[in-house]
């Protein structure tokens, strides 16, 4: 596995960093986070239930501030990220915030080496994360073996249906193939103020649901739920449009696909 891919995801990564902390489109908020808010959807929010008390991992944190929620909620949180920006901003929302979180640099395929073996309740993981990552073999594995016996992952993820569309005169059009190497270059991220970015090449990959199945499996877990949703945090699409929820919808009256899933498995 060529090391090309993390070098240049990390890269756009860290650059991604201030422009995220100073959102102004609602999808990071902050400001309202610092007033003692909460950035769990309600959606997490009615699934993950209660946290309190819980040693929680999330891997791939980015700066911090769902970590954060998750301390507010109670838990015994630590978060992993493989940006060393991530990681000194989440740090800083810690101090301000006057939240306690652990916050540990390294790639989540290391997490073992890193964090406490069998160590965890619950491994959160949300929102364009495994996208990012070529062996989603390695990542199930790197979950299984911070969990404890009978530690639950709990994943929240846009739909591989919808990755694998682009918008192309109103119509969404099926573009990108499932479960190989896709490289992209953009020159903004998904919140901002439209800020242009200098690193601007990224590598993702679109993984099935029989290949994250069949990887969670392998690594000794066993699947418990799996919800299909028709929103997501992010404008996947141009036409789409955001409610008072904070998730954004196609709009009213057009077909939708799915295009987001939560899902929870066990470790055995």
């Amino acid at each position: 596995m060529s090391d090309e891919p993390t070098q240049t995801n990390r890269r756009n990564w860290d650059e991604r960093v201030a422009i995220h902390l100073d959102d102004r489109s609602g999808i990071y908020d902050v400001e309202a986070f610092l007033r003692g808010g909460n950035a769990l959807l309600p959606l997490e929010l009615d699934e993950i239930g209660d946290v309190s008390g819980l040693k929680i991992a999330h891997l791939q944190c980015h700066f911090g501030i769902d970590t954060l929620s998750l301390a507010r909620l109670g838990a015994e949180v630590t978060g992993l990220d493989f940006s060393a920006s991530a990681i000194a901003a989440a740090r800083e929302l810690a101090r301000q915030s006057g939240l306690q979180a652990n916050f540990v640099e390294a790639n989540v395929y290391d997490a073992a080496e890193h964090l406490t073996p069998s160590g965890f309740d619950m491994v959160y993981v949300s929102w364009g994360a495994i996208n990012w990552l070529q062996d989603i073999g390695a990542w199930a594995e790197a979950v299984a073996a911070v969990l404890k016996p009978g530690g639950r992952l709990f994943l929240a993820e846009g739909h591989p249906t919808l990755q694998q569309l682009e918008e192309v005169d109103g119509k969404l059009v099926v573009t990108y193939p499932l479960d190989t190497t896709l490289r992209f270059r953009e020159e903004k991220t998904y919140a901002g103020d439209g800020q242009v970015l200098h690193n601007r090449d990224t590598f993702e990959w679109i993984h099935s649901m029989g290949s994250l199945f069949a990887a969670l499996t392998e690594a000794g877990m066993r699947v418990e739920s799996l919800r299909e949703h028709d929103s997501l945090p992010w404008p996947a699409v141009p036409s789409m449009t955001q409610g008072v929820d904070r998730m954004f919808r196609m709009p009213e009256g057009r077909p939708s696909p799915p295009l987001a899933f939560t899902l929870t498995a066990r470790k055995a």
